[in-house]
């Protein structure tokens, strides 16, 4: 199937009845999925039925066994910087929402030199910057001119922040950004307009567009994810995984990437309406490895360190380490933030981990060229 772009995709199975496809699925119609050595559309859904459940155990072998085909025992170490946490978006989930009374910073050029110089010295040669939502505090001009500045830190940059057009993506790699992470958070359009009541995000289609925009740009690796908890988490990461699909169906020179974050405490009151288990979690990266063999998938100190551990054994090829969510948050310390993270350990802590259980940690994998 193919279609000018994901949204005109996505259409099709809008009007799917999950309840009633998995129904029925069998644990005997899972085992004969795994049989299979490449997965449709369909299989993927078979894999994240309820019956797959029971076929755990058979489904992390398999996703070991991709793994470690198409990746080796690799783990590519990264942190993340924020840079803002202005945000114009009203997400009721989100700790940056407008509303919200928190002491809110805007690094300037010098103090993120000074931040850069303390990330670099744990060996990273990869950095990913992040800011809120706010054309007025880090308008595109601001974030380019922080990556120039990061270039004389880091060999491969990253960004995590509000949709651009394609001219500004266009723009942002021509400044060397190679790198960008965008979550759809909630592929689900009615529950994703009840989330989002306000501000640039409330634009559903324009953040659906965006990771097709940022490949159009010529992105080396873009990154997609819903966070699952805000809406029923099976639905969310069907239309994921499709939507990596679709990404590396039309994009074939682009290392597309998906990342798993569950929904975790913040400054926010809201209260998830899909409750995600460690089983589901499990369930869903194993899926997601065995229908997207070469996919990258990314794992956030949102979960704690006996479980990234763990996945990282069925699946995880990307890890972050030494992790704080607050502007600053890397010199000036950690004082809040976006959300709550689970795991504390530092770059080196994460490394002596990773050789530990037999894998090689990688600080530096792409050089820029600008």
């Amino acid at each position: 199937m193919s279609s000018e772009n994901f949204l005109a995709e996505k259409q099709f199975y809008n009007h799917l009845d999950f309840k009633d496809f998995f129904a029925h699925v069998t644990p005997q119609t899972v085992q004969q999925t795994l049989s299979k050595e490449h997965l449709t559309r369909k299989d993927f859904l078979v894999l994240l039925s309820p019956a797959a459940q029971d076929c755990l155990e058979e489904m992390a072998q398999r996703s070991r066994y991709e793994t470690i085909k198409n990746f080796g025992y690799t783990m590519q170490l990264f942190t993340p910087m924020y840079i803002a946490d202005y945000c114009d978006n009203l997400c009721v989930y989100c700790g940056f929402n407008h509303k919200n009374t928190i002491n809110r910073r805007c690094l300037n050029m010098d103090e993120i030199k000074i931040e850069a110089a303390n990330i670099a010295q744990t060996g990273l040669r990869n950095i990913l910057i992040l800011t809120g939502e706010s054309q007025k505090y880090s308008p595109v001009d601001y974030i380019l001119e922080a990556v120039q500045v990061l270039h004389d830190y880091f060999d491969s940059i990253a960004i995590e922040v509000y949709s651009f057009s394609q001219a500004d993506y266009n723009r942002a790699v021509q400044a060397g950004v190679d790198s960008m992470t965008m979550f759809q958070e909630c592929y689900n359009k009615k529950v994703y307009q009840s989330l989002h009541p306000g501000g640039p995000k409330a634009n559903y289609e324009f953040r659906l567009d965006a990771p097709e925009r940022a490949c159009r740009a010529g992105m080396r690796n873009v990154n997609i994810g819903a966070l699952l908890g805000l809406n029923e988490w099976r639905e969310e990461a069907f239309f994921t995984g499709i939507h990596a699909d679709y990404l590396q169906h039309k994009y074939k020179e682009v290392e597309i990437a998906v990342s798993t974050p569950r929904i975790c405490p913040c400054s926010a009151d809201y209260k998830p309406l899909s409750l995600v288990n460690d089983h589901d979690l499990v369930q869903y990266i194993t899926a997601l490895r065995i229908f997207l063999p070469r996919a990258g998938l990314t794992l956030s100190t949102r979960e704690k360190p006996q479980m990234r551990d763990n996945l990282i054994k069925i699946g995880i090829t990307k890890i972050s380490g030494g992790v704080t969510v607050a502007v600053g948050g890397h010199t000036k310390g950690d004082d809040g933030g976006q959300f709550k993270i689970s795991d504390e350990r530092s770059i080196p802590q994460m490394a002596k981990m990773l050789y530990a259980q037999g894998y090689q940690p990688v600080y530096k994998d792409w050089q820029t060229l600008i």
